[in-house]
């Protein structure tokens, strides 16, 4: 396999035994619990990034299906261009008030997903963003661009996708992480804790 390639792979794997990790164990109560009205749970964190996800897959597998009928294959590594490296280290946990963004309305998380539910949407995301670059590591991903469906008139490559999808990932589950450390620490943790 392209080192490229397996490098974007072994981010894929690690993503995924991280977020099994977090919520293993933690009951419905511990996931729906926010610190403050206007932070997300847990249970939120994941939503999210199952809706992102698939806002953010849907316009590079409309420009994969167009590059692959247009012939365009690889040409070099899945390497994110300059602004979009840049943008990588702004999502990268840890996040510090100056890299926080405010999600847009058509990624935002229902108001009180069930944890469960959450898991399981954001587990079939991530599995289709494995997908994605499975089926398409033969295509011009450095070259192949697509429409940016959060910021209006911002293209990036389909390797800059890949990448800003997975350090968004690990941004949400260090946030949820978070969450859940002030939750075990906090002696007043409600036990109805979830949002009207």
């Amino acid at each position: 396999m392209l080192a490229d390639i397996e490098s974007l792979e072994s981010q894929i794997n690690a993503i995924e035994a991280d977020a099994e990790a977090l919520v293993l164990g933690i009951d419905e109560t511990a996931g729906s619990w926010f610190a403050t009205p206007t932070s997300w749970s847990t249970a939120q964190c994941l939503d999210h990034l199952a809706v992102s996800n698939r806002v953010y897959l849907a316009p590079m597998q409309h420009a994969a299906a167009k590059a692959r009928a247009q012939g365009r294959l690889r040409r070099g590594p899945a390497a994110p261009g300059m602004i979009a490296r840049w943008f990588v280290t702004q999502l990268e946990p840890p996040v510090k008030p100056r890299t926080r963004f405010k999600a847009t309305a058509n990624i935002l998380p229902a108001a009180a997903p069930l944890l469960a539910d959450a898991c399981v949407g954001f587990a079939a995301s991530h599995q289709e963003v494995r997908a994605f670059l499975v089926e398409n590591a033969d295509l011009d991903l450095a070259g192949v661009r697509f429409a940016n469906p959060i910021v209006r008139g911002i293209r990036f490559s389909l390797a800059s996708g890949l990448n800003i999808i997975l350090a968004h990932e690990r941004r949400h589950l260090w946030q949820a992480r978070q969450t859940l450390q002030l939750y075990r620490a906090s002696s007043t943790a409600p036990q109805d804790a979830m949002r009207q």
